[in-house]
């Protein structure tokens, strides 16, 4: 938010806040009431919290506030799930590797099919390479001990990398003059949306083993992704269709024109003004995947929610679950503040490039 838009926005705000006197009494209320919790909170939190492990005796004491002492002793559990513990620099690696290729992704320099790509692949060959191991000559490392916060992140950029392109080939599928074309689209993205996430995922992970040959099954990682993605690419698909209804039969007309042909118009012209009216709705269903990867727990994968629960499940820490949680919460929130204000960030590139 610019100087500017802060301004007027503080200046709406004070004349609705203290516009007449029970306005102001509201205000003032409302006011020390969320400051009397906030001080509570930051009480709890920080002043009387307890952070060392060695220090968890103090935690029963009457006046102790939080006890992180659960996050320090268990943090390496929450992080890496069943990942084997003399190998967590791999797992931090890679998770730093796909950190790193979203960072990169989101710089305009690298807004090109040829930086973009190189990126992405280079990303998902380092953290594969890292995870497994076997190919770099460290000890292997199979995908069903992969898991934590690497797993996570892992599952959800795989998920939106193949899903993208994916629920953009659905939405043209289902905008095409071939009627077959139309039905298998129109079937596939009615049908996917019609049953909720977890029993996709679930299909994918037990009951696709049971039908299909030993050969053809491939690793129970992979089978969730396409799944996942499959999933994502059917309501994208849907945000595309709307944004392709935006656009003005005149668009069209223009591009013929000008002599342009069929496939030059849809790259050239419109599918950059249906990403700009798309925008808002892909920011949300980005954002609405990266918390859905909390599913994958019920189908047997070790992810951030599983680890958290096995963290204070056992000895001195079942009485600690609330810190746990919380640490994990700041997590995922941290992730999808991230991703929501670089989302505000386009919108507000594309309202500068249009004026």
């Amino acid at each position: 938010m610019t100087g500017a838009a802060t301004k007027t926005w503080l200046t709406d705000w004070q004349r609705r806040a203290f516009a007449t006197p029970l306005d102001t009494a509201l205000t003032i209320g409302v006011g020390l009431i969320l400051a009397w919790l906030a001080w509570i909170a930051l009480d709890w939190a920080l002043l009387r919290a307890v952070f060392r492990a060695e220090d968890v005796a103090l935690c029963k004491e009457a006046n102790a506030g939080a006890c992180w002492s659960v996050i320090d002793a268990r943090h390496r559990l929450i992080l890496f799930g069943l990942y084997p513990y003399d190998e967590h620099w791999r797992s931090t690696l890679a998770a730093a590797a796909i950190i790193g290729t979203v960072v990169l992704s989101c710089i305009p320099w690298f807004w090109t099919a040829t930086r973009i790509t190189a990126t992405w692949v280079s990303g998902f060959a380092a953290y594969y390479l890292l995870m497994e191991g076997s190919i770099l000559g460290l000890p292997q490392v199979t995908t069903d001990k992969w898991g934590g916060l690497s797993l996570v992140l892992f599952l959800f950029s795989s998920v939106v990398l193949l899903g993208m392109p994916m629920g953009l080939g659905l939405a043209l599928m289902r905008r095409s003059r071939l009627p077959l074309l139309r039905l298998v689209a129109t079937l596939i993205i009615d049908f996917i949306r019609s049953l909720p996430l977890l029993t996709t995922l679930f299909t994918a992970a037990v009951v696709l083993p049971i039908l299909l040959p030993d050969w053809l099954q491939g690793d129970k990682i992979w089978r969730v992704i396409i799944a996942f993605a499959l999933f994502f690419a059917c309501y994208q698909a849907e945000v595309f269709r709307g944004g392709f209804q935006a656009i003005p039969d005149g668009q069209y007309e223009a591009g013929r024109a000008l002599g342009l042909g069929k496939w030059q118009i849809l790259i050239a012209i419109i599918l950059p003004q249906v990403f700009r009216h798309a925008l808002p709705a892909t920011i949300n269903m980005v954002v609405v995947t990266f918390k859905e990867t909390a599913v994958v727990i019920i189908i047997g994968f070790f992810d951030l929610l599983a680890s958290a629960s096995a963290a204070f499940g056992t000895g001195d820490w079942v009485a600690y679950y609330m810190e746990t949680y919380l640490f994990v919460a700041f997590i995922y929130w941290a992730f999808i503040t991230s991703l929501g204000r670089y989302g505000e960030y386009l919108k507000d590139r594309m309202r500068q490039e249009e004026h």
